[in-house]
């Protein structure tokens, strides 16, 4: 019989440092033919382990050409604080994809809304890479990002390029600004950029990702200028264990995170996150 929680050995190929506590590792699969099979869809995410330490329940954050697969990690936790530790040549376990990722075979020819907040950019951006790739088969295309501050932003890296892609705009903001650092974006919340906002709801989809108070005032505010609960999707973060609808840990209403999501259909659940 084939062990579904069974990892397999991958390898750091490289470490990007974002901030003072977020790398983004790019791992390859030992197994060539393993390697060579995998396929993914943006949104979906990988449980990643350390022998002796435990195993997480992490976002890839993007797939390049080459088949190498990226995940963004914030060294919060025991797994976390360990793989932090790791270095280009090291190993550890992995396995996945996991979970349901964003609707873009359905968001073809609509207009792209993509509000992210702190570590939620991780998982968008596949999908930000991915239009830039496939630009006419999409509308506008409008990143909202937020963070504490300018430096707990990631893929900073890349917002020249962001910058750059036709029929886009890119929107930062941070919640304040430590002394002496530079930042010439705005200041305040992600909402705070709604006024200037051109995506309109219609032929619109919104892709919404960070921590889930952040996801709710959203989703609620996306709500008050037209968006329908079926053109709003969040991507949840609840307790993982098993990744494969198993354990029961990220039990959402009838719903497992794992499994079910971690992409949802706002109408799907918005009856079971926290009220305002």
């Amino acid at each position: 019989m084939s062990n579904d929680l069974k990892p397999h050995m991958a390898i750091v190929k490289d470490i990007t440092i974002e901030n003072s506590n977020t790398k983004t590792y790019v791992l390859e699969f030992a197994d060539k033919q393993q390697h060579k099979n995998f396929t993914w869809d943006p949104g979906q995410f990988m449980m990643l382990s350390l022998f002796g330490v435990g195993e997480a329940a992490l976002s890839i954050s993007n797939i390049p050409e080459d088949g190498l697969i990226s995940t963004t990690i914030r060294a919060v936790g025991n797994v976390t604080k360990k793989i932090k530790e790791l270095k280009k040549g090291d190993t550890l376990g992995m396995r996945g994809p996991y979970g349901t990722g964003w609707p873009i075979k359905e968001a073809k020819g609509k207009n792209i809304l993509l509000i992210a907040g702190g570590m939620g950019l991780a998982p968008l951006r596949g999908v930000i890479n991915h239009i830039a790739i496939k630009r006419n088969n999409f509308g506008h295309l409008e990143i909202i990002y937020g963070a504490r501050t300018p430096n707990d932003m990631i893929f900073t890296n890349q917002f020249r390029d962001w910058y750059q892609i036709e029929k886009s705009r890119l929107d930062l903001t941070v919640d304040g600004i430590p002394p002496g650092t530079p930042w010439e974006g705005k200041i305040g919340l992600v909402t705070s950029c709604f006024p200037a906002m051109k995506t309109r709801p219609q032929n619109s989809v919104a892709l919404v990702c960070g921590p889930e108070v952040m996801m709710r005032f959203v989703a609620k505010c996306l709500e008050t200028i037209g968006f329908k609960e079926n053109q709003i999707f969040l991507s949840l973060e609840r307790r993982m264990k098993c990744g494969i609808g198993k354990c029961g840990h990220c039990q959402l209403g009838p719903k497992y995170v794992c499994k079910d999501g971690p992409v949802f259909p706002y109408r799907d659940i918005k009856p079971y996150i926290n009220p305002l």
